[in-house]
């Protein structure tokens, strides 16, 4: 079910594939041409592209205040609540992230600091079409509500052409977006970025999707801000001999269900848990309806290897930086400092990663295929601009003036020392 390897081959297996530009060149392409057509044809393009990908363009792109009503009558009360106290978890985390404009130094002839800003307008993709995904619109709104944002425009595929599922728009509201459309695919991502008649262009795209939104994305960068570009989900869980080989297959699953390409990877001390690991992992998944997927997602993107201690585990998990990483061992609090890099850490036999998918608080928008190694998942920092201010009086810039323009002449830049010179010399 799934591969048990040594040391070596596991390492093969996990670290990061680097995208082939070969791979990703048809994906690309179509996106390039999509993207130039709704620059230059607006809706038209966008309207044509959901017809032709799609089978049907709505009548209305943008959802009613009477859909969203309506919405909430059509959505069990029990999940409405769930939600809402996603949502409360959600907020209380990421509040804790606000940062405020501050002064870095304050003194009688020199000022300087940071003002913190929000962004003006962000745009959220949300994946849909077969599933929806209320999670997604909570995780990437409510952090963009509580920095400040202004205005948090939402975009998503509709089913049919037409409806939009009844509990994104509940989702929508709890979160706070203030207008949702109904589009979705590269059409989307170039509407964001680019703006149309009736889609407003915006400062940042957040959210993830497909290849092809993740090329529109990667091709927009630079036009807009934008999150990541987000490789297929994966985990890894350090256990040790204490871990539950029900409760460790069962999160194995969880990522593997995903699609053919998450990865799931298991390292421990235990060989006796990796054979009762694989016993559970055939029992559980007996039943899955998702079957297909998670099977062939464990046999060939996934891997357990044993190792002889706990500093080996750990080594090999900040080798791969894994999105996520569970820590199923004996006392899980003391080897979080052994943790390097890894997008979010869930600690002990009851934390599955699956919380953090839906209510803990902290976010699921997280960092793969290795690049936890030097990003971070989505905050409350994603929509905030940082902008620096300086203060110098007339006693100051005399003290500092000469140094000015000793470095400026060293990088013969005559301009740079000029404009210190010429203040320089009204002095005297």
């Amino acid at each position: 079910m799934i591969p048990q390897l040594t040391v070596d081959q596991f390492l093969k297996k996990a670290l990061p594939e680097q995208a082939n530009s070969q791979e990703q060149q048809p994906f690309l392409q179509a996106a390039s041409s999509i993207i130039a057509d709704v620059q230059t044809q607006g809706d038209r393009a966008v309207r044509k592209y959901m017809e032709q990908f799609d089978g049907k363009a709505p009548d209305t792109l943008l959802v009613t205040d009477e859909e969203r009503k309506e919405a909430w009558d059509l959505v069990d009360t029990q999940v409405i609540t769930a939600l809402q106290k996603a949502a409360e978890n959600i907020r209380s985390f990421h509040r804790k992230q606000l940062n405020h404009s501050r002064l870095m130094q304050a003194e009688r002839d020199v000022i300087s600091g940071q003002l913190f800003r929000p962004l003006d307008r962000v745009g959220i993709y949300v994946p849909g079409g077969t599933a929806v995904y209320p999670s997604t619109v909570l995780m990437n709104a409510i952090p963009a509500v509580l920095a400040g944002v202004d205005q948090v425009i939402m975009t998503t595929p509709v089913k049919d052409g037409e409806t939009l599922a009844p509990i994104l728009a509940v989702a929508a509201d709890i979160a706070g977006v203030n207008r949702i459309y109904k589009v979705g695919g590269v059409q989307a991502i170039a509407a964001l970025a680019y703006g149309t008649a009736t889609i407003p262009k915006v400062d940042k795209i957040v959210g993830p999707g497909n290849a092809y939104v993740a090329a529109a994305k990667k091709l927009v960068y630079g036009d807009v801000g934008i999150d990541m570009i987000a490789g297929p989900s994966e985990v890894a869980i350090i256990a040790d001999e204490t871990a539950n080989p029900s409760f460790t297959a069962a999160d194995l699953i969880a990522q593997a269900e995903h699609d053919t390409n998450a990865r799931a990877f298991l390292i421990t001390t235990s060989a006796e848990l990796v054979r009762k690991v694989v016993e559970a992992l055939s029992e559980q998944t007996a039943s899955l309806p998702r079957k297909d997927i998670a099977v062939a997602a464990l046999q060939e993107k996934g891997a357990a290897v044993v190792v002889d201690s706990l500093e080996e585990a750990f080594a090999l998990s900040n080798q791969i930086a894994p999105e996520h990483l569970e820590i199923q061992v004996e006392d899980p609090l003391s080897h979080l400092g052994n943790v390097k890099h890894a997008g979010s850490v869930f600690l002990g036999h009851y934390t599955p990663e699956a919380l953090g998918d839906y209510y803990a608080g902290p976010n699921h928008v997280l960092p793969t295929s290795g690049t936890a190694r030097f990003s971070s998942g989505l905050s409350v920092d994603d929509f905030v601009k940082k902008t620096t201010y300086l203060y110098y009086t007339e006693t100051a810039l005399q003290q500092a003036g000469e140094d000015v323009v000793t470095i400026a002449n060293q990088e013969q830049l005559a301009g740079h020392g000029l404009a210190v010179r010429k203040r320089l010399e009204e002095k005297k």
